[in-house]
């Protein structure tokens, strides 16, 4: 049963409104003896001297058991049925798949491209984890890509500040640096750095590496000159299901567009057009929330990454453009009367969806440590929890027994915040300006070397530790950054110790 759960005014014009509700989800209403139990568990302690009740379990009964493997972002759902995990199985099987471009005899996995940036999900989203940046300027860029944009188009008449762009008129939304045999590839993203020295309290210097972006060897003629790149590099894939659980009620309640409360922080929603509903709703996946749904991320990933279609996206072509024509009249993998005429049909990406949904988030590690909490408590005197929100109790859900009504520490608020000019791409994206970010959620932060071995953070993967991430942090997070960089060695090695530990 779809219910919506939250209207509010939020558009600047006050004779319109628009409702953003969890009609993607079969939701149970709550009733008001369930909100007021749910409001004292998820309020903030004040109590660092233990761990908080159930905190060991960070994604609730589905949480999974900390495996010191490399494996430990790829398992199902701690609470998941044995008769379901066939269909998880199905579904992690399509995400391994290697694509391959049509025509082909192995018709059940043809389609690719012909401009693509990978030939399967796995190559981007490495273990379940993180992407990384390239190791070096001749080496492969697969799991980490630019967006591109450039001004114009008509912003959504139902989504208030909405920064409306249009994809480069050549070479679409993203740049695709491999094609198929008799195709140029659009184009090589190149990445240089320059050193920031940060000098801590306690006189030890860390040496930021600021990156810098061009785009090398295009393959369809000169580039806009409105061009407005943003890199991203794929994010870790746990937890989905859950933070798509999260009623939007809880989510909005944590907007402060104003200010309001005097802190200096100013969250605000990212709302897009659903492309399944065709409705505005809460943006909850992507850096700057560009998807509503796990299903809406999943279907455009297929068609920007690989050039696949679905029914979301049913061009065969991906996001090549009039001005690559050979890529436009290149064969497609859709076969009439055959998978539903797509490359990617109806069930495989609910296959899809449905494994994304259920990646479990690994139990905590050292959560009775000293240090650890004495970190914790750092954390939050020092207000990120402003941000990073850390629980919350999931929507109670009529057909989704691994998400439902589960008490859930993510540590994010989904919301868009401005994080200044040194993390800022200067390239709006739906509600995002040019230097808004959405919260990432920091369960799992502490696996990333253990999976995928390096420590790689931000949108970029510019940071290279925890620490490196925390100073990188600007705008509303600048007062936050300031007084890390005031700690002293005790308190900034326990701040570390209780991230890692997350």
């Amino acid at each position: 049963m779809y219910r919506a759960v939250l209207i509010l005014p939020l558009l600047a014009n006050a004779a319109m409104a628009q409702t953003l509700d969890d009609r993607h989800l079969p939701v149970v209403p709550r009733t008001p003896e369930e909100a007021a139990r749910i409001a004292v568990v998820v309020a903030p302690t004040e109590e660092f001297t233990k761990p908080e009740k159930f905190e060991e379990k960070p994604g609730g009964a589905a949480s999974v058991r900390a495996r010191p493997t490399t494996d430990a972002f790829s398992i199902p759902s701690g609470n998941m049925a044995f008769e379901r995990e066939a269909d998880f199985k199905l579904g992690d099987g399509l995400f391994r798949k290697t694509w391959v471009p049509a025509p082909s005899s192995t018709k059940a996995s043809d389609g690719l491209g012909p401009l693509y940036n990978a030939r399967g999900c796995q190559d981007c989203h490495l273990k379940d984890a993180r992407g990384h940046v390239p190791d070096g300027p001749d080496a492969s860029r697969v799991s980490m890509f630019l967006r591109l944009s450039v001004p114009g188009g008509t912003a959504p008449t139902e989504i208030a500040d909405y920064l409306a762009t249009l994809p480069e008129p050549t070479y679409g939304g993203q740049l695709q640096d491999l094609a198929a045999e008799g195709h140029a590839a659009e184009g090589q993203m190149q990445i240089s750095y320059s050193d920031v020295p940060v000098t801590l309290a306690d006189g030890t210097v860390i040496t930021l590496r600021k990156p810098s972006y061009s785009i090398s060897d295009p393959g369809y003629g000169a580039f806009s000159p409105d061009l407005m790149i943003s890199p991203r590099v794929a994010p870790q894939m746990i937890g989905l299901g859950l933070l798509e659980a999260i009623p939007a009620a809880d989510i909005l309640a944590h907007q402060d567009p104003d200010d309001a409360d005097g802190d200096g922080i100013s969250g605000r929603a990212a709302i897009v057009m659903s492309a399944e509903y065709g409705v505005p709703m809460l943006g909850r996946f992507g850096l700057k929330g560009g998807a509503p749904t796990i299903k809406e991320q999943s279907a455009g990933a297929f068609s920007g990454d690989m050039g696949l279609s679905t029914w979301l996206h049913p061009a065969p072509s991906g996001d090549c453009t009039a001005g690559e024509a050979d890529c436009m009249a290149a064969p497609a993998g859709q076969e009439e009367g055959v998978r539903d005429g797509l490359e990617v049909d109806r069930q495989s990406l609910d296959l899809v969806t449905f494994y994304a949904r259920n990646l479990g988030v690994p139990e905590r590690r050292n959560l009775n440590d000293p240090a650890v909490l004495q970190g914790k408590e750092v954390f939050y005197s020092l207000g990120c929890t402003s941000c990073h929100t850390p629980k919350y109790v999931t929507n109670r859900l009529a057909d989704q027994p691994e998400q439902s009504f589960q008490l859930i520490w993510p540590y994010t608020d989904l919301l868009l915040h401005d994080m200044g000019d040194g993390l800022a791409d200067n390239r709006p994206e739906g509600r995002a300006t040019g230097s808004e970010w959405k919260t990432p959620p920091l369960w799992g932060i502490g696996l990333t070397k253990q999976i995928n071995g390096h420590g790689e953070l931000l949108h970029d993967g510019r940071a290279r530790n925890v620490l490196e991430a925390v100073l990188w942090h600007g705008g509303e997070a600048q007062p936050a950054r300031d007084a890390v960089v005031q700690l002293s060695t005790s308190d900034r090695d326990a701040l570390i110790a209780f991230l890692e530990s997350l």
